[in-house]
């Protein structure tokens, strides 16, 4: 499985945090976030990730910014991304199993760290239901 993952400054320590969970699960990852704390701009290091899930350089990305919505705002659009911004697990598994989610938006600043964890965790490991699900994704643009 390869992973491609980037951040803005605020979510530096979870981005941080995730590689370490990620190498520990042999996935093959690609780092375009910050590793700073220092301002930028969330769309410099989401862009890279959306484009290598739409050209399936990737199977999955992951993106982190403060609240998760402008990052997955900038990455849905892309063609053939299906960003969710999630807050609990509950909703991860939703939207990999319902909406074929293949990247995950986390809100570093109203989740917690071993929250942030868990759901790559089940994102990582739900798969998408097909069925009847699958006729709603056909019917988004360029999914």
């Amino acid at each position: 499985m390869k992973i491609a993952i980037g951040n803005d400054h605020a979510g530096t320590e979870y981005k941080l945090a995730i590689i370490g969970l990620l190498k520990s699960m042999d996935v093959a990852l690609t780092n375009y976030g910050t590793d700073g704390t220092d301002s930028v701009d969330y769309p410099d290091f989401v862009h890279p990730v959306a484009k290598d899930v739409e050209n399936g350089a990737v199977d999955y990305g992951i993106i982190i910014c403060g609240s998760g919505n402008g990052a997955s705002m900038t990455a849905n659009k892309h063609q053939k991304v299906r960003s969710a911004l999630c807050w609990s697990k509950e909703i991860v598994e939703l939207a990999r199993s319902h909406n074929d989610a293949n990247i995950l938006s986390l809100p570093a600043r109203f989740i917690s760290l071993p929250q942030a964890l868990e759901m790559v965790k089940t994102f990582l490991n739900t798969a998408f239901e097909g069925g009847r699900h699958e006729r709603r994704i056909e019917k988004m643009p360029c999914s």
